[in-house]
């Protein structure tokens, strides 16, 4: 799936691909836009770019076949959150919702077209390069910082609600979304953060004490202090796997 919207005048290419996961990208400087092309690689979706039919990796965001190759381009990464209708309109009760009268005959419920799958341990097509590290469809919040991958397992995270780590020298922090279906990571400078409670992770509380809110765009302290987002992928391991056989995960020496 594919879809692009408007935020503050940008546009945003959104995919999302059932073994990748969400990825959130800007349109680039050359205006591409961009379509599903209904091919998969390793199982993960192809986009297509209307201007020039380059076919393009969604979870690498450069070009895989056509007449980019080779270009240098490459999709800048942003933040992007995966969580539960509930938490997400406790915190942006403004949202607003796509319309499901598309004018196509499609049944758009939640589950209608997936949940056996989401259900079952099995993918839905082979994957050629396994680790056994994971169980095949955990959920994993992922980071990428200067070409060094790492897995956050989502389990993990749940037991731990907020996780200090330190990737490829930058210092970070990675927050359980409040509905436990994804996560928000943020550079944590010198801190080191915590829960404020075990209710909520909308706001935290750094190693004086001090609470911290939890925002979309940065962590805000009581004193004005911001901390900035960092991009993050929801993937299934497998799918995440594929692309980075080289990654780290969380937990695990």
């Amino acid at each position: 799936m594919l879809y692009k919207t408007s935020i503050d005048e940008s546009q945003l290419p959104e995919g999302y691909s059932l073994s990748g996961g969400t990825g959130n990208y800007p349109i680039t400087k050359d205006h591409l836009t961009f379509g599903s092309s209904g091919f998969l690689y390793r199982s993960n979706k192809l986009m297509y770019d209307r201007k020039t039919d380059t076919l393009w990796h969604q979870m690498w965001g450069t070009p895989a076949f056509g007449a980019l190759v080779g270009s240098g381009i490459e999709l800048e990464r942003l933040p992007v959150t995966l969580t539960t209708w509930e938490a997400w309109y406790a915190e942006h009760p403004e949202t607003q919702v796509m319309n499901f009268d598309t004018g196509f005959v499609r049944d758009y419920r939640v589950g209608a077209a997936y949940a056996d799958y989401f259900d079952s341990p099995d993918t839905m097509f082979p994957v050629w390069q396994r680790s056994q590290a994971l169980p095949t469809k955990t959920w994993v919040f992922a980071q990428l910082i200067d070409d060094q991958p790492k897995a956050y397992p989502l389990s993990e995270l749940k037991d731990a609600l907020v996780v200090n780590d330190t990737l490829a020298g930058q210092n970070l922090v990675v927050v359980l979304e409040d509905g436990g279906h994804g996560a928000r990571a943020f550079e944590r400078g010198e801190h080191t953060f915590a829960p404020a409670s075990t209710e909520t992770t909308t706001v935290i509380v750094d190693e004086t004490g001090a609470s911290w809110q939890v925002t979309e765009t940065a962590l805000i302290a009581e004193n004005g202090e911001e901390l900035p987002r960092l991009p993050g992928h929801m993937a299934f391991w497998f799918g995440w796997y594929q692309f980075y056989p080289q990654t780290l995960i969380y937990g695990q020496p």
